[in-house]
């Protein structure tokens, strides 16, 4: 079995995705996870894109330990430089340089000749490698590039010092036999490919991301990249959930292996979907509520006599459990800390505390309380710890009712202090709702995208509600859960506030400290 190493950039191409935008702290927690995954690489962000992205990868870098952490960085000094810095601190320090090679790209973007293209490449892969143990280099748009010319500037960055050489399918436009020829060319065209490993990354746009990353490995690539949940640019990347699977599954036909946990997808999945915001389709391969789910008779029958008559993966292979109680009213802070533990969520003292008390409180109102339930629960205060003044919900009541217009009443206390009280009228409860906290609110704000659902089933489930808020000028995510859904929703606008704040706050504090 050869062994396929597992490129992850749910931190990088992933967090590119609309809509998405994690803190510091939630990007830590996911890099934690996808050590525990496995993953033998995993992009941390693009540290020259903003001061926020430099932070977390600095401290992804400074943490992770098991597994290699990388940057992204376009093909410029400062970039490599930024990127260093960053990064200088990780175990196995990595740079991940990019130059687009298609014909459309060199001239209406780059603006120049392939043979300017293919001395800038060669002469960044040799700064960065002066910096860098590992440098991949990637021909962006390859897929739409000359081959002829890929092979002849893949060559030279080798020469310079590159020792990974990925082959990205950018815009999701080619086809598994297309692909799968594009690397055998390659392997058998360029006389050093031997020095180095050979990756491929794949957009999702016709669908087919995981079909061409298969075929790549068919023919000579050895690492795969990919985000968890197949999240990213416009229809997202290769899931690399669904690859190790594949390969698993068909091992009879696929000599190929990884080093990923499979019974860690499940929790690895659920972690990136809160944290993302982006919500997993019940229809989708590997990670879906519906892919172990029976409704046709004939199979709910079949799979009482034999799981394999429907069944081609094991639930518990990766990770999939019934969602049984394991904790109620009675269960003591000792308990409750051992199932933190086994969920694999690190939590502070002061934090774990926070956490006990809202699980005190649900299960004063819940009967059965599930490892979902839980995990809301721990992600809910897996935010920012700086000590910044929050807005903070002392009391609100909706009135709604078919015959009456629906009106909400608040009581806030601001960053400042100060209680503050108003009702304001809507069209509905959550637009009446808004409408009165966003009167309370100092800061200029605007609703993007609100999502409510339901955390399991039964008429007592948590609601867990999602918004996206433009403030002053920022657009920030925001999450609250609660077991009414009104409340849910203003803790999720509050939450998306507060968040702001801690980021200005943030921000702020390093001016100072530089000046």
């Amino acid at each position: 079995m050869s062994k396929i190493k597992i490129f992850d950039t749910t931190l990088r191409d992933g967090e590119q995705s609309p809509g998405v935008n994690l803190n510091q702290l939630e990007k830590l927690e996911i890099a934690k996870q996808l050590e525990r995954f496995g993953v033998d690489r995993m992009e941390a962000g693009f540290p020259a894109s903003s001061k926020g992205d430099f932070n977390a990868v600095k401290a992804i870098a400074d943490t992770i330990k098991g597994t290699s952490v990388i940057g992204l960085a376009r093909t410029v000094k400062s970039d490599v430089d930024i990127a260093w810095e960053a990064l200088k601190g990780a175990e196995s320090p990595s740079l991940h340089l990019f130059l687009a090679t298609s014909p459309i790209h060199m001239t209406y973007k780059l603006k120049k000749t392939p043979e300017e293209v293919i001395d800038t490449a060669v002469e960044m892969v040799s700064y960065a490698k002066q910096k860098f143990p590992t440098v991949e280099w990637s021909a962006e748009d390859a897929t739409r590039s000359d081959w002829n010319f890929l092979a002849q500037i893949i060559e030279r960055v080798i020469d310079a010092g590159a020792t990974v050489i990925n082959l990205p399918d950018t815009v999701g436009y080619t086809t598994p036999e297309e692909y799968g020829k594009l690397f055998r060319f390659i392997s058998e065209t360029v006389p050093n490919i031997d020095r180095v490993n050979l990756s491929c990354h794949c957009h999702n746009d016709l669908g087919m991301a995981v079909a061409n990353s298969i075929a790549a490995v068919e023919n000579g690539a050895t690492q795969v990249e990919g985000t968890i949940n197949g999240i990213g640019e416009r229809a997202g990347n290769a899931a690399l959930e669904e690859i190790a699977v594949a390969l698993k599954i068909r091992s009879d036909f696929y000599p190929y292996e990884t080093n990923l946990k499979l019974n860690e997808i499940k929790r690895t999945s659920d972690l990136v979907a809160k944290l993302t915001g982006m919500h997993v389709q019940a229809n989708k391969a590997i990670t879906g509520r519906n892919a172990f789910a029976h409704e046709a008779g004939i199979h709910q029958d079949g799979v009482l006599k034999n799981a394999s008559t429907y069944e081609i993966i094991t639930p518990e292979m990766v990770g999939v459990n019934s969602n049984t109680l394991f904790l109620g009213k009675h269960s003591g802070r000792h308990a409750f800390k051992d199932k933190v533990n086994e969920l694999g969520i690190e939590l502070s003292e002061d934090k774990l505390k926070e956490a006990f008390n809202l699980f005190k409180q649900l299960t004063d109102h819940k009967k059965e309380v599930t490892d979902d339930d839980l995990f809301t629960i721990l992600m809910e205060i897996q935010t920012d710890t700086s000590a910044v003044e929050k807005y903070k919900l002392e009391m609100f009541q909706v009135q709604y009712g078919s015959a009456n217009i629906p009106t909400a009443t608040v009581s806030l206390k601001t960053p400042a202090g100060k209680p503050v009280q108003t009702a304001c009228t809507g069209q509905g409860s959550v637009e009446a709702l808004y409408k009165t906290l966003d009167s309370l609110i100092e800061e200029d704000l605007k609703l993007i995208d609100y999502q409510i659902n339901s955390v399991g089933g039964g008429k007592d489930a948590l609601a867990e509600s999602r918004v996206q808020l433009v403030v002053n000028g920022e657009t920030v995510n925001g999450r609250g859960s609660a077991q009414d859904v009104i409340e849910a929703s203003a803790n999720a606008f509050l939450n998306a506030v507060n968040r702001y704040l801690v980021q200005k706050n943030s921000s702020a504090l390093k001016q100072v400290v530089k000046s």
